[in-house]
């Protein structure tokens, strides 16, 4: 079932992706995730800039892309659609959002403890296709994408 899930979100952000292009939203992330009794897709949009994006901004792509959605009919099964903004605390997970997010500071939490920890709290100073690195204090720690379960950024209240 999860890979069919993703397997979906992969379809729908290929057929939703032009459509955020022409509007100038950058589609940070796709998600098809169970919550409770239903599915939801979720579609995560950002802009560059200072802007941001707001509720007009999730409606409007909303309305766009939801007929397009309904005529390609990727899932099988009623789902509930949702569009927003990652929001200031944001979960990384693609290669470009490292890259746009270096310099940052993240919550890293480990699916094993690594020195005893679970959890690495730091600056992003380095990412690749197999590799972050985040710096904790003096210290930079480079860890294989396989050791990390989430990373979100932290935003400094």
């Amino acid at each position: 079932m999860e890979k069919q899930k993703k397997n979906i979100a992969g379809i729908v952000r290929e057929l939703i992706q032009p459509v955020a292009d022409e509007m100038e939203y950058i589609l940070w992330d796709v998600e098809y995730v169970k919550e409770g009794a239903e599915m939801v897709l979720r579609i995560t949009i950002d802009r560059d800039g200072e802007q941001g994006i707001g509720i007009e901004d999730c409606e409007r792509l909303h309305r766009a892309i939801d007929p397009m959605l309904d005529e390609a009919d990727p899932i099988e099964n009623s789902y509930r659609l949702e569009v927003s903004s990652p929001g200031v605390e944001r979960t990384l997970s693609r290669p470009e959002h490292f890259q746009k997010c270096l310099g940052e500071q993240v919550e890293v939490r480990l699916y094993a403890p690594l020195e005893g920890q679970k959890k690495i709290v730091g600056t992003l100073t380095g990412a690749d296709e197999n590799t972050i690195t985040v710096t904790v204090g003096e210290n930079p720690v480079t860890l294989e994408n396989q050791q990390w379960a989430k990373v979100t950024t932290i935003f400094a209240w």
